[in-house]
């Protein structure tokens, strides 16, 4: 068989940049995906993306699909023949659809009966014929929010689409998809080397885009070169760049062949938090702030063109007067806002609406500074600095810097109280009210910002989940998700012991003349532990024993998490199955029975099996109650291990539902406290 590499390129307007990833990914899997249920065998495939293309090149392609040998079943041969043995109106129809005389059929015998059946091969088809519709295919499967038109074309696309270029090694393949037919001549750099390019062949592409046209296709090398050329530029001032990833992403979608430059910035801007600085520097500029040894911001920063003009000098210039009037801005509003108090702000809180149903930010804070003092009471927090935190934090929501830089939310807040001489864990718990914002994020460690912090995501799930503003879907625009994952680390992350149902109620009392939903509390405990699920689910903790220990009704995700814990490891002991199908069985005898008594009268124990048991139960149980009170659940489990053999025995050779009935009371009873000491941790029936 022959094999080519594949080339497919697919030359647009810009692409959206936060997007090109995922957009080129995407299309990479859905047409391997389809090479593979087409039959079309390759070595390997890989992807490319610029802000104007999106390709994909396959190595060793098949020239076509493989041959299949095809059994085609026909009617059964009771229907096939009549009475005479001859061949009825079915059997004939079926030979002549297939091609073949009836005495050429074979017959298939199966235990349901016999029938015929015919074997035959059915050509591969060249994958040139193939391709382009599996290209098509795969185009129309990309996740794109929404289409559009241009020009007087009915096609649609993420953007405007110019060239199509399909190729197996040097041949062209033939065909037209969004409008465009398939060309070798391609699109090069809108401003550097030959704007059209002629590929030559699938292997020479890489190559000829780079030498003739000027563009780095490979999207990683295109990121390698921005952060190479970005750290030398901040070696160079003896800096670290703020390299933060997505930014790097965006910028490498953004550029086709990347120039790194470096230019620079008053330091009388450095007198504003260097926050409000780098948020229009990456998030309206897309510019790579620098940061001393120290993580002080510099008055330095690097920028990425499109173009390498051999005097960068007007290049760099126009950067830097870019970017000044933002930094004139932020420098503005900083001092406008520092004619005033942070505590200032909180009256105009009272004018901006939260949410209609639950009222102003205003009210929203004092419910977050009541909640806050709880919790600051149970965790040993000072109180006072919990409450004036908490009266604080939205205040910056409110300041003139905010409102312009949404972004700046909270470290604004924390900056401004520091200068207002505000205690160091009060401007801190401003800031850190908010965290963890994504995965990966650092959490509260201190007490008063743990306080506060809670306090926000409880008032935030009880306020939203009270009003049936539950998230549907991918929406959540409360960031309620965000919220309960962020309960769930705070407390595991800093071993903190904490009734969350606790919290909750008491979190329903303060919001109680705002709440819509009876459910409310339920609802939002519930949406809690499904969160605590997932939390696991990332740790690779099978949901089962999530749901062992779920049985138990926690309220304290601390205790739940030593449990859990203990039940990843007991499930890993030898014994473990065989006490589970145990207390499964013992779940299923004691729900039949009406028997409650629990004490078991010694003189009524006959069998030696029974008697067995009752004597280990009787010598584990003050044990194994001893690391109960200890929480200590990795060693109860454990030491459950010693129950095997005796439980075992006892189900083979005992049996519990006696014609006696004192006897078999007595044996409920002893189920029933074989049943306590096991089910204390979790419920095991559940883990196989």
């Amino acid at each position: 068989m022959v094999t080519k590499n594949l080339l497919l390129e697919l030359g647009t307007e810009e692409l959206p940049p936060k997007s090109l990833r995922t957009l080129a990914q995407s299309l990479h899997d859905s047409f391997v995906k389809l090479l593979g249920e087409n039959s079309l065998s390759f070595s390997s495939s890989k992807w490319y993306a610029t802000p104007r293309r999106l390709a994909l090149f396959i190595t060793d392609l098949a020239d076509k699909q493989a041959d299949k040998e095809i059994e085609v079943k026909g009617p059964a041969i009771k229907a096939a023949f009549d009475a005479n043995g001859n061949p009825t109106k079915a059997a004939l129809g079926w030979a002549n659809a297939n091609g073949i005389k009836i005495e050429d059929a074979q017959r298939l015998k199966t235990d349901k009966g016999e029938w015929l059946f015919i074997k035959t091969f059915k050509k591969g088809q060249a994958a040139s014929a193939i391709v382009p519709e599996l290209f098509k295919s795969s185009l129309k499967a990309l996740p794109i929010p929404r289409l559009m038109h241009w020009g007087d074309k009915k096609e649609e696309f993420v953007r405007p689409v110019h060239t199509l270029c399909m190729m197996y090694g040097d041949e062209l393949i033939a065909g037209s998809i969004l409008g465009v037919e398939s060309s070798a001549t391609i699109n090069g750099h809108r401003f550097l080397g030959s704007q059209k390019v002629t590929i030559k062949s699938a292997d020479t592409y890489e190559e000829q885009l780079l030498k003739e046209g000027s563009v780095v296709a490979d999207y990683e090398k295109r990121k390698a070169s921005i952060i190479s050329q970005v750290t030398e530029i901040a070696n160079s001032v003896n800096g670290i760049a703020d390299l933060d990833d997505s930014l790097v992403e965006e910028v490498t979608s953004i550029v086709e062949a990347p120039h790194i430059f470096k230019a620079s910035f008053e330091e009388r801007f450095l007198k504003v938090p260097a926050e409000a600085l780098v948020y229009t520097m990456k998030g309206d500029q897309k510019y790579f702030p620098i940061y001393d040894k120290d993580h002080k911001l510099l008055p330095s920063f690097a920028f990425a063109s499109n173009i390498n003009p051999k005097d960068p000098t007007s290049l760099i210039s126009g950067n830097e007067r870019v970017v000044r009037p933002r930094l004139s801005d932020a420098e503005f509003f900083f001092n406008t806002d520092r004619k005033h108090t942070l505590e200032s702000f909180f009256a105009k809180l009272e004018n901006i609406v939260y949410q209609k149903d639950i009222g102003t930010i205003a009210f929203r804070s004092n419910c977050v500074e009541q909640l806050a003092v709880y919790i600051a009471n149970l965790i040993g927090a000072d109180e006072k600095k919990s409450a004036r935190a908490a009266h604080l934090a939205k205040c910056d929501l409110a300041s003139t810097m905010v409102t312009e830089f949404t972004d700046t939310q909270g470290v604004m807040g924390m900056h401004y109280a520091e200068l207002d001489g505000e205690d160091a864990d009060v401007s801190e718990a401003i800031f850190q009210q908010y965290l963890p914002r994504f995965a990966g994020d650092a959490v509260p460690t201190k007490p008063v910002q743990i306080a506060v912090s809670l306090a926000e995501k409880f008032i935030t799930l009880v306020g939203i989940f009270g009003i049936n503003q539950l998230p549907k879907g991918d929406k959540d625009p409360f960031g309620l998700r965000r919220a309960a994952i962020g309960i769930v680390r705070i407390i595991l992350e800093n071993s903190i012991q904490l009734n969350v149902v606790d919290v909750v109620e008491k979190a329903c009392t303060i919001l109680a003349d705002k709440l819509l939903s009876k459910e409310t509390k339920d609802n939002v405990i519930s949406y809690i532990f499904n969160r605590l699920k997932a939390f696991y689910q990332d740790q690779g903790i099978e949901g089962n024993i999530f749901l062992a220990v779920l049985s138990t009704k926690p309220s304290d995700l601390l205790d739940f998490d030593r449990r859990v814990k203990a039940v990843k490891a007991f499930k890993e002991i030898p014994a473990s199955e065989n006490l589970a199908s145990a207390y499964k069985r013992i779940n299923n005898i004691l729900s039949k029975s009406d028997i409650t008594e629990t004490s078991v009268n010694q003189s009524l124990l006959s069998d030696q099996y029974e008697i067995k048991l009752y004597e280990i139960i009787h010598k584990i149980t003050p044990v194994i109650n001893k690391y109960y009170d200890e929480a200590n659940y990795a060693e109860a489990l454990a030491k459950l291990a010693e129950l095997k053999d005796p439980v075992d025995q006892f189900f083979e050779h005992v049996m519990v539902n006696s014609d006696d009935a004192a006897i078999k009371t007595n044996r409920i009873a002893l189920l029933r406290n074989l049943h306590l000491i096991i089910g204390q941790t979790a419920d095991i029936s559940v883990l196989y």
